[in-house]
């Protein structure tokens, strides 16, 4: 029975693409059962004018939301009848296999650290995504979790994003690489040439060196290491400058109607790229190193990316990757 609890009211447009992202789900079979947490009454209505088999949604009642504006930590102490944390809580209980949350981000991290735990032996746990690039996906973390790392943690981090590859995408010996200013291994600050030292002599990584940021979607690796300050301000970069590329090619496809017809010609293309880089087919981001497993996806979230977090959720559940983070810290001296 696998069964994904949503945080119905997280999203900035909450509860409408939380519940249809649920349906669509379930219509893809991608899950046996959505369990919806948040004001019941209200979820009751929306649900009411959608057609899905009745057993496989369920709604838990929630009395409070978690909104983008509240302090994190207190936020979980405080709210406790919140539909986050109700749908952590189920995880917790075993009541389902993973949770999904497009809310606040920060709160989603403290809620499930506070319920879940570290695994043993992690010392801080970290916001992985999955990114596209030339060739395949490649997974980055931390992207916000860890603002202030030492090397211990971005070692850690590369052994997680390791297992994360491993048994999500099936890559036997994922390449591993360290976000820093340069490819020696002299550059960048103490902390990066400590860090670099470390993946390097460890036995059980594919490490292959300083990855600079102009490398970052050109696929040539599997696992990028950073701190969250660094990979937060890389992730929101990259896709800033996507956006803008996509607005200036609109701007200029309609300037003339010689740049229409480039535009027609063009689609095919367009159209592959913007689907390649469109968040909402990923789903969201996963917080790796805790006795559980959570999905992030992002406050804009639409339809279909809840569906396809749904998808992701369920996803590395099969993949059995948090057991299997447990057995290998477990075996760490």
């Amino acid at each position: 029975m696998l069964r994904i609890a949503v945080d119905a009211f997280g999203s900035d447009n909450a509860p409408l693409p939380e519940i249809e992202g649920a349906v669509l789900a379930i219509k893809e079979n991608f899950c046996d059962e959505v369990i919806l947490t948040g004001d019941e009454k209200i979820l009751s209505q929306h649900l009411s004018k959608f057609i899905y088999e009745k057993s496989r949604i369920s709604i838990v009642h929630a009395s409070q939301r978690i909104t983008m504006e509240d302090e994190p930590s207190s936020s979980y102490r405080t709210k406790q009848d919140s539909s986050l944390v109700k749908a952590i809580q189920l995880h917790k209980q075993g009541l389902c296999e993973a949770v999904v949350s497009a809310g606040n981000t920060g709160a989603v991290m403290a809620a499930s650290l506070f319920t879940y735990g570290r695994i043993p032996n992690v010392m801080r746990p970290a916001i992985a995504i999955q990114f596209p690039t030339q060739q395949n996906h490649e997974i980055i973390l931390d992207v916000g979790a860890n603002v202030d790392c030492e090397a211990e943690h971005l070692l850690q981090f590369a052994q997680l994003g390791k297992l994360y590859s491993q048994y999500f995408f099936k890559l036997e010996n994922p390449r591993v690489s360290l976000l820093n200013i340069g490819e020696e291994s002299a550059k960048g600050n103490s902390i990066s040439k400590d860090a670099h030292k470390l993946l390097a002599a460890s036995p059980d990584l594919n490490f292959i060196g300083n990855i600079e940021g102009k490398d970052v979607l050109s696929g040539i690796t599997d696992v990028i290491v950073c701190d969250g300050f660094v990979g937060n301000v890389m992730l929101k970069t990259v896709e800033g400058a996507l956006i803008s590329m996509f607005a200036i090619l609109k701007e200029q496809f309609n300037k003339d109607w010689v740049a229409k017809l480039g535009a027609m010609l063009s689609y095919p293309v367009y159209a592959y790229l913007k689907k390649k880089l469109d968040h909402t087919e990923y789903g969201g981001a996963l917080l790796v190193g805790l006795n559980g497993t959570s999905v992030i996806s992002h406050g804009r979230s639409n339809a279909k990316a809840m569906m396809n977090a749904i998808r992701f959720a369920a996803r590395i559940s099969k993949s059995g990757f948090v057991e299997h983070s447990k057995q290998y810290f477990g075996s760490l001296k």
